[in-house]
């Protein structure tokens, strides 16, 4: 018999995205001895987030004590025009005061879902849409849902899912349960364990979900370009003990990929990067998860990372750091206790995906306690 909808158990979460924004833009602000951040936007150096060769700056030539500063004659006798310095201080303000830029669209958002049958159902579509990575730079995606990442498919584990894929892309798809121990049929490897979902074809998946923890769901056909262009999202297996898990006030996701749009954490690249937030003393569990094709070392200044958890399975020897490398495919789960008030950059170690001559882009943002 069919019920009411319900949601599954949702973590508390900040009251307004708005307000984290608000918050992480006086800070950086203040911190920059800026007015308004209108008059300095990165738009106008054209970030977007791709690489970092593509924002390095030519330097003006080099001149050593004794040479004129008066401009060389040409071999016509006319003076050679002087080449003006860059002033990267100038750029490098300029586009950490453009963060955190808006752009249109969020991903991440809970996919809702109802009990029928004692089952879990949730509905899943695969389509087509321009998605904005950084201000005015927009990108062809393939996404669940209209977002990028994909919504957040929450179950508990030993609870009955079932998940009907709708195909509205150009091309046949498929949808893999990374991490999930379920029947080979429901694997979602076309030619292997079924056939393709065919476009305007709807497919359902069925499984027990196990075992718990941090896991991802994601296309496995054409799956480097559908992938890449944001076909990708977590699947949270909460556990039937709880007691398993450390205890936390929050949980944030910080998920890298490194095709759509360039470099990017949760489907934006930086300035456009959404701040984390946390009030001075809380726990917040980070869910980091990789669904790019390059390593990337997550490293937060000034916060301590306490590792507990591995492609969803709890360590047996937790362990902290402050540069956590995450391979393509991983999930790895740490607590930061925000114990230390302040704006902290957030960043993937792997500098030409962070920094460049003209400032910072790609996989930047920051921890903000306050």
């Amino acid at each position: 018999m069919e019920q009411e909808p319900t949601p599954a158990a949702e973590p508390t979460v900040d009251s307004s995205e708005d307000r984290g924004d608000r918050i992480a833009r006086r800070v950086l602000l203040g911190n920059l001895g800026i007015a308004t951040a209108g008059a300095l936007t990165v738009a106008a150096f054209g970030l977007t987030g791709r690489s970092a060769a593509a924002y390095q700056v030519t330097p003006s030539p080099s001149h050593d004590s004794h040479t004129s500063s008066a401009a060389s004659p040409s071999p016509s006798g006319a003076p050679k025009p002087t080449v003006a310095p860059v002033d990267h201080d100038a750029v490098h303000k300029a586009a950490t005061a453009a963060f955190p830029a808006k752009t249109q669209g969020q991903g991440l958002q809970e996919l809702e879902s109802r009990v029928v049958g004692g089952v879990r159902e949730f509905d899943l579509v695969a389509g087509k849409l321009r998605w904005e990575v950084t201000p005015g730079n927009f990108f062809d995606a393939e996404a669940y849902n209209g977002q990028v990442p994909g919504p957040v498919i929450r179950v508990t584990e030993g609870e009955r899912v079932r998940v009907r894929v709708k195909n509205e892309l150009n091309d046949s798809t498929a949808v893999h349960w990374h991490g999930q121990r379920v029947p080979n049929s429901m694997d979602g490897v076309p030619f292997i364990t079924q056939p393709p979902i065919k476009p305007g074809e709807t497919f359902t998946y069925e499984f027990t979900a196990g075992p718990f923890g941090s896991h991802m769901y994601h296309s496995h056909h054409n799956a480097t370009e559908q992938v890449g262009r944001g076909s990708l999202g977590p699947l949270i297996v909460t556990p039937k003990n709880k007691s398993v898990d450390p205890a936390y006030d929050k949980e944030e996701f910080f998920i890298f990929n490194d095709s759509l749009g360039g470099l990017t954490i949760n489907g934006k690249g930086f300035p456009a990067t959404f701040p984390y937030t946390a009030k001075l003393g809380e726990r917040i569990r980070f869910r980091f998860m990789n669904e790019g094709t390059m390593i990337h070392p997550a490293h937060l200044h000034g916060l301590t990372l306490e590792v507990f958890a591995r492609d969803g399975y709890p360590l047996p020897a937790p362990f902290k750091c402050d540069t956590l490398n995450v391979a393509p495919g991983e999930r790895w789960d740490a607590i930061v206790v925000a114990d230390a008030p302040g704006v902290w950059a957030f960043h993937c170690h792997i500098l030409t995906h962070a920094e460049g001559s003209a400032g910072m882009f790609g996989m930047v943002t920051a921890l903000i306690v306050s």
